[in-house]
């Protein structure tokens, strides 16, 4: 088995806007290069109308930041577009040296905390920009989007085979993120491979259509895989021909001591044929077939399949959970917050867009009944706060005094090593574990109750003051 975190190991130096590199040089130019510096990443909305994001990628990311280096054919490139040599001189011996501090992977997360905090020098922490948020993001909207159909399918299987729809290599990410969102297996048999993930599959219609008849077709793929035989019933007629052949296949494998594991659908009026289908199965006394359904699903139509009382036993899911639709991306940034001692932020006339400056941290408080109530950002040498403000409108405020404090962010890297590895599994179980935590109002597919983020009263007074502070004119 390859090492965890294997998926992006060469050039890594150069997968990044171009825009990093050119400020990495200016900064030297300009002497700030090796200021102490930290930078946060968060996100502002969550995707899909949610009510929460399941953070993911973090594996990768720090995976990614071990290898990162420049090798010579980089230097080589780099070269050629017109870097100084004293430059290209430094990128050559570059390792990131720096410390992060992050949630752990599958943590529930929520709009405006900073999630994960990157210390190091200016130059160091500039170079990470593009590829934490290239990484951080899609994990974490794919996570999610597979953690909404996870749910809608209410403990059934969901098994993720989207590879072939999928933008690229992003179909490897994609596969390990909706692992951690709680899908149970997936037809990519790399990012099976790379993360130890569960492997699953069937056929295609083109394996009925390649014999001279269903039947045949269906006896021939049952005598090679009696152990997981799944029959895929609707290339030629899903209930005159389809389902009655998978019945006499599944009587001739009893025969013989086996078992037909499940019958697949893939096209027609999903509800409609799967009551049918079951109605047929349990007439030959096959009630331990399964049902598996596939074809454009995502959260909305597996919620209403159930609702109208299909039959269904598990649910492939493909181009909508590995495209993150309808929301393709999350809008995760990263932002200086304090720079060689003196904090630091970004002012906006969109008031959602002005950042939180200093280092800081992020408290959970949980509620009396055991659920997650609100979320505190506060600066690092802050205990815990009698109440939170709100980040937009800080004469709102909420009181956590009541509540069990729970610091959520640790140290996940120092001098460039990281200090953990979670894997796949763990980090979906994990985020099983979150998930129960967050109210049923909260993880509703329909107007979800918004969950407190707010700032410490000492954090919103270091806001104000430096908003004072750069609007005031200068003499």
């Amino acid at each position: 088995m390859p090492p965890m975190s294997a998926f992006l190991q060469k050039h890594v130096g150069l997968y990044t806007d171009l825009y990093e590199l050119t400020m990495a040089q200016a900064y030297g130019l300009t002497g700030q290069a090796h200021k102490a510096a930290c930078f946060d990443y968060f996100f502002r909305e969550t995707p899909f109308k949610n009510g929460y994001v399941i953070f993911a990628g973090l594996d990768d990311l720090l995976g990614s930041l071990e290898a990162l280096r420049f090798e010579k054919d980089d230097l080589d490139y780099l070269a050629s577009l017109g870097f100084q040599e004293s430059f290209l001189g430094f990128l050559k011996d570059f390792r990131f040296k720096g410390k992060i501090f992050s949630v752990r992977e599958g943590e529930v997360i929520f709009p405006l905390e900073p999630v994960l905090r990157v210390e190091g020098t200016l130059l160091e922490c500039q170079l990470l920009e593009t590829l934490l948020l290239n990484q951080l993001n899609f994990q974490s909207l794919i996570a999610t989007k597979a953690a909404r159909m996870v749910q809608a399918a209410q403990s059934r299987r969901v098994v993720e085979f989207g590879l072939r729809r999928s933008q690229g290599l992003a179909g490897l990410a994609a596969s390990r993120a909706a692992a951690i969102g709680g899908v149970e297996s997936t037809s990519n048999v790399h990012a099976s491979f790379l993360y130890g993930l569960t492997p699953a599959g069937t056929q295609a219609h083109s394996w009925i259509q390649s014999f001279p008849d269903e039947l045949t077709a269906f006896r021939k793929y049952a005598q090679i895989y009696p152990e997981r035989c799944t029959l895929l019933v609707d290339t030629y007629n899903t209930l005159k021909s389809g389902v009655p052949h998978a019945i006499q296949v599944a009587k001739e494998m009893e025969l013989q001591g086996h078992r037909l594991s499940a019958i697949r659908l893939d096209s027609g009026d999903l509800a409609y044929l799967s009551k049918r289908a079951r109605v047929l199965l349990d007439q030959a006394s096959l009630h331990y077939v399964k049902i598996v359904v596939s074809n454009q699903l995502d959260e909305f139509i597996i919620k209403s399949l159930l609702d109208q009382g299909a039959p269904i036993n598990a649910f492939g899911v493909g181009t909508n959970l590995v495209t993150g639709q309808q929301n393709p991306s999350l809008d995760g940034v990263y932002k200086l917050n304090w720079l060689e001692g003196e904090p630091r932020l970004k002012i906006s006339e969109n008031v959602t867009k002005t950042s939180l400056p200093g280092v800081k941290k992020i408290v959970r408080y949980t509620d009396p009944e055991g659920f997650f109530y609100a979320d505190g950002v506060l600066l690092e040498d802050e205990k815990s706060a009698e109440y939170i403000h709100h980040p937009h409108f800080p004469e709102q405020k909420s009181r956590v005094a009541h509540c069990f404090p729970e610091s959520i962010l640790f140290k996940v890297m120092e001098d460039g090593r990281r200090l953990v590895s979670l894997g796949v599994a763990e980090a979906a179980a994990y985020a099983k574990q979150r998930l129960a935590k967050l109210s049923p109002e909260r993880k509703r597919f329909e107007n979800p109750h918004i969950y407190k983020v707010g700032m410490s009263q000492k954090l919103m007074e270091m806001r104000a003051q430096l908003i004072q502070k750069y609007q005031e004119p200068k003499p």
